[in-house]
């Protein structure tokens, strides 16, 4: 007995040393893949959930406003025909706290990704931005198309496109031509203020130092009449 008790204590001892991991080495673990998101939403069940996320009670159906939001308070984003991507980023900035917004930064926690790209397609799949009816501000066509060289105001048109529909390939900058005017007067004083600073680039933050306020006023009007 005591000779196969020791033959067999041997072969322990002389087996490979990989049989066991190395004293103070983690074992190497195959990474799980994570769930892939697709590179585009679904406009179909975008609809269901913009719906079921309330984002349509302030955003409208159509994404051109509703109720509250077209009147004297009026002050949310349409998002008709506005770029899935540039969408998705605001909302990773309203989550970090990069863009400052109490009821949007609650919203946004609460949505997913994945629900978010669905959403956006949704919105982006909708009949572009309808302007209101009146008159165009001559000041701020001039400032959206040409900018002021001397007080150091590039022109919008530039990042914006013309009628401010977006550039092709641009995916992070906004359509604005057609936008809620309160909307777009507030984010034009928060850039300038500081209080809004989510630019890719702090192109914003720049351009809007030296705006007056009746060059947002302007802007604001020009543009959202397109």
């Amino acid at each position: 007995m005591k000779t196969l008790f020791y033959s067999a204590l041997m072969s322990a001892c002389l087996l490979p040393v990989m049989a066991a991991p190395a004293v103070g080495k983690a074992r190497a673990v195959d990474p799980v893949p994570a769930k892939a998101l697709p590179a585009k939403g679904d406009p179909a069940l975008g609809r269901e959930k913009a719906d079921s996320e309330r984002c349509v009670e302030c955003h409208g159906v159509d994404g051109n406003g509703a109720g509250h939001s077209n009147g004297p308070e009026g002050k949310f984003a349409k998002l008709a025909g506005q770029h899935p991507a540039y969408l998705l980023k605001q909302i990773r900035d309203f989550r970090s706290g990069a863009r400052a917004h109490d009821q949007m930064q609650i919203m946004a926690r609460s949505v997913s990704d994945e629900d978010v790209r669905d959403i956006a397609a949704y919105f982006a799949n909708q009949s572009g931005m309808k302007g209101q009816d009146g008159e165009r501000h001559a000041l701020g066509k001039s400032l959206f198309e040409s900018g002021d060289s001397a007080r150091g105001i590039a022109a919008c048109i530039g990042c914006h496109g013309a009628l401010g529909k977006g550039v092709a390939g641009s995916t992070l900058t906004p359509v604005i031509g057609g936008q809620e005017w309160r909307y777009l007067d507030k984010q034009l004083r928060d850039w300038r203020s500081g209080e809004r600073r989510n630019s890719p680039d702090g192109a914003m933050s720049q351009i809007t130092k030296t705006l007056s306020d009746a060059d947002i006023e302007a802007l604001a009007n020009y543009l959202s009449g397109i």
